[in-house]
């Protein structure tokens, strides 16, 4: 098992958990979902394959091909970021004949022809993922969100992601990675003492040191079993969250493009 490690940020994301119809919402932080069907993007999976098992990945001798399902996420929340909702309307100012159009194929009528909806965003957040998952998987996905075949977005196609996305492929232990090595992107400087910070995480599995019975903190709907468009389903999946305090010579400084770079090159601080 190996992983990698990623930079979630952008001037918008959204990462969908309950919203349908009027209302687009978006998680607190990515979902497994959303990076699942990045990765799938990235290899340029249509939706009706994202989900299918990486045959050409199978060790001969094994029984079963490595699969998403494989894969372990844990998510550091770099900052937060601000709540910012879109009021989106659809389908006024036309005529009848061009309007939307309603399940049964006649159209809005002329009182009803805007299609109002509201969809949320998260604007200026940072998030660092640690990905594990079976070597030749974890190989195959670092390739290709270095050379995508199809377009990399944070969660809608409107939330273009920052460079550097990739911040560092085959770790032994990307976790250890999170806690102990990767800069941390924050807007405010820390105090000028070595007060470690505080930096939630959120887990797929019990924390290490945790009881592993210990309850988990919220549960997600960010199982996926289908992508496709008009078939959508996800089944939802435990998530444990805490607070872990990072060492202060984490922090990425004002311009934490440096600070990524030295770290992505493995030069010394």
């Amino acid at each position: 098992m190996t992983g990698i490690v990623l930079r979630l940020a952008g001037l918008l994301q959204s990462s969908g958990e309950r919203g349908v119809f009027h209302y687009r919402d978006t998680c607190a932080f990515p979902t497994r979902s959303q990076l699942i069907g990045m990765f799938a993007a990235a290899q340029g999976r249509p939706r009706e394959h994202a989900l299918d098992p990486y045959l050409h990945l199978q060790s001969p001798g094994d029984t079963t091909a490595p699969s998403h399902r494989d894969l372990t996420i844990t998510i550091r929340i770099d900052q937060p970021g601000t709540l910012y909702r879109d009021y989106h309307t659809v389908g006024g100012g036309y005529p009848r004949e061009q309007g939307l159009l309603c399940g049964d194929g006649t159209r809005r009528s002329q009182e009803k022809a805007t299609l109002v909806s509201h969809r949320d965003y998260l604007t200026g957040a940072v998030f660092t993922v640690a990905v594990e998952g079976p070597d030749p998987l974890i190989s195959h996905i670092a390739e290709t969100l270095e050379h995508p075949r199809f377009g990399l977005f944070l969660g809608r196609r409107a939330c273009l992601p920052d460079e550097p996305l990739l911040l560092t492929t085959n770790s032994p232990d990307p976790v250890a990675e999170l806690l102990t090595r990767t800069p941390l992107t924050r807007n405010r400087p820390p105090a000028p003492t070595h007060t470690p910070l505080p930096t939630t995480f959120v887990w797929e599995h019990p924390p290490p040191g945790a009881d592993p019975s210990t309850p988990p903190d919220r549960e997600s709907n960010s199982e996926p079993t289908n992508l496709t468009r008009h078939a959508r389903r996800h089944l939802p999946r435990p998530l444990w969250m805490t607070t872990e305090h990072l060492p202060a010579h984490l922090h990425a400084g004002p311009r934490p493009i440096d600070t990524l770079t030295t770290y992505i090159h493995g030069e010394p601080a």
